[in-house]
């Protein structure tokens, strides 16, 4: 997005005094100055009112809370918006009902040349099971329909979709009747994709921004690449960011480097780096994710889809051009497969120099102790998602039915990560889960495996400094003089300062320590409600009739 003055201007001041300030410069601060597009000062009431005068905008906070503005640190921008404005299947209660629904968009939508749909999730259908072929043909009246699963990592296809694709029978992933996975899905995947035009790429695009600054993000990072988007879609992406007040977009580009050109071809793309959905595996959901032991409910251990020798040539390469490489993994096989790369990859050009690019793994979800120590080692940052143990974990979700439940309470250990020293930062993996940066602090406060817990403190900060910090800048995501001025107002109760355990007291939990407090995350309690979006000095967001 462009900056809030042009060359020569005077930089716009805006007061922002009668709230709460979360900033660590002044843990009682309750007043904001506000220069163009960076914070100027953060101070007390009566030191505002020195201020006010020559103040351009003075904003009445009325006790409310200002924050940094959050980070998306894995978001599919056109899918989310697809989301959000076509068929979502998330909310599905049953099969019939998830039939239902395709019937009644494919009827709305007469003029689509492909029907498209995605978050469907038969694991909590008591059916347990997808649609099959020929069920999904009936309800699309025989029209061209992709439907993706909620994780990405499978889809359904109609019959008419699959004549669109030559040679999908024969393609690996393929099944007679049921979802397809690896190559089979990545080429229906890319007719589908072929079906949207620019208007409709351009709305989805917007509607998934828009969403995300009504809900307090100030930037997202895009995770695009040749298996789960397209070049179009990221440029596009790209240029609508750059041109539209809105959240900033940080694109990352997951197709394998092996040398200066294929570097080169990241750079010009627009990319902060070749990382994202560089994918090392696929994902729990779709029994896909690469395990060292079989899965619990399927006789296999998923699929591995690159070698260790893959990921050190592709970190050398990267690591030698200076921009960031980084892999989707999540089991417990491909994570190891990962690090081994990593490992080769720092014996050729030296650990300090693979340190110092902040490479990052996604997902990073079925980790060892060893796994969490190689990480901590390699400086890599894990970018990962509290949303999936919400919506999975628990002795009783999909996790355990895929893996046990004894295996499963390893998953997504974030205490044991921030233990180590490994940098954090969330995202929601959106349209896989919600856009909704308190909900994931939650969900890491209270994990559904009590030993992962982490303070709501350092749930917020992985969700706000830990997304800046993961594109390589240490200036923002933090309310202190000089930062970029990204930050939103919230509506709140009063503001706590919690640890993952009652039983154990807390320096940082004592009033006199002086720590900034957060609004109470406790199960039950309501989430924070966002009132204003500001991006670089610009409001991106402003609540109706606020």
């Amino acid at each position: 997005m462009t900056d809030s003055t042009t060359p020569g201007e005077r930089p716009r001041t805006v007061l922002l005094r009668r709230g709460e300030v979360h900033s660590p410069a002044d843990p009682f601060a309750t007043a904001m100055a506000v220069e163009g597009d960076r914070i100027a000062w953060i101070g007390s009431e009566a030191a505002a009112d020195s201020l006010a005068p020559t103040a351009d905008e003075v904003v009445d906070l009325d006790g409310a809370l200002v924050t940094p503005a959050f980070t998306d640190a894995h978001v599919h921008t056109t899918a989310t918006g697809l989301a959000l404005t076509g068929l979502d299947l998330a909310a599905a209660r049953s099969l019939p009902d998830a039939l239902a629904r395709v019937t009644a968009h494919a009827a709305a939508h007469p003029a689509d040349a492909i029907l498209l749909g995605q978050g469907w999730d038969a694991s909590r259908w008591p059916e347990r099971r997808p649609p099959t072929r020929d069920e999904l043909d009936r309800a699309a009246a025989g029209r061209p329909l992709y439907l993706v699963r909620v994780d990405a990592h499978s889809a359904l296809a109609t019959t008419a979709l699959l004549g669109l694709v030559p040679g999908i029978t024969s393609l690996p992933g393929y099944v007679p009747d049921g979802p397809l996975t690896g190559d089979a899905h990545h080429a229906v995947r890319r007719a589908a994709d072929a079906s949207l035009g620019p208007a409709q790429r351009a709305a989805a695009q917007r509607a998934a921004l828009r969403r995300a600054a009504s809900v307090g993000i100030g930037s997202v990072h895009e995770c695009a690449g040749p298996e789960i988007s397209s070049e179009d879609d990221l440029t596009a992406l790209l240029a609508l960011a750059a041109d539209e007040p809105g959240p900033r977009v940080h694109g990352y580009w997951a197709e394998a480097v092996t040398g200066p050109e294929d570097a080169k071809r990241v750079r010009d793309l627009g990319a902060t780096g070749a990382a994202g959905d560089l994918f090392a595996d696929g994902s729990l959901g779709s029994h896909t994710a690469h395990l060292h032991a079989p899965y619990t409910d399927a006789p296999h251990s998923g699929t591995a889809h690159l070698t260790a020798d893959d990921v050190a040539t592709h970190v050398t390469a990267c690591t030698e051009a200076g921009i960031q490489a980084g892999f989707h993994a999540i089991g417990d096989a491909a994570i190891d497969t990962v690090l081994r790369g990593f490992r080769t990859a720092a014996d050729r050009l030296g650990t300090a120099r693979v340190r110092a690019l902040r490479h990052r793994v996604e997902h990073a979800e079925l980790l060892s102790p060893g796994a969490v120590t190689a990480f901590a080692d390699l400086a890599l940052t894990a970018s990962v998602q509290p949303g999936f143990d919400a919506a999975w974990g628990g002795q009783d979700g999909m996790y355990a039915r895929r893996l046990g439940a004894e295996r499963a309470r390893a998953l997504n250990p974030f205490a044991a990560l921030l233990r180590a020293g490994v940098p954090l930062a969330f995202g929601s993996d959106a349209p896989v889960t919600p856009l909704g940066p308190w909900a994931a602090v939650r969900a890491a406060a209270y994990h559904r495996t009590p030993e992962h817990r982490i303070s709501v403190r350092a749930a917020f900060t992985a969700h706000t400094r830990g997304g800046w910090r993961a594109v390589g800048r240490d200036d923002g995501g933090v309310l202190v003089p000089g930062a970029p001025a990204d930050y939103a107002l919230w509506r709140t109760g009063a503001l706590v300062v919690q640890a993952p355990d009652d039983r154990v007291a807390r320096w940082s939990t004592d009033p006199r320590s002086g720590t900034p407090g957060l609004p109470d995350l406790a199960p039950g309690e309501p989430l924070p409600e966002c009132l204003r979006t500001v991006v670089a000095g610009r409001t991106v967001y402003d609540r109706p009739n606020e």
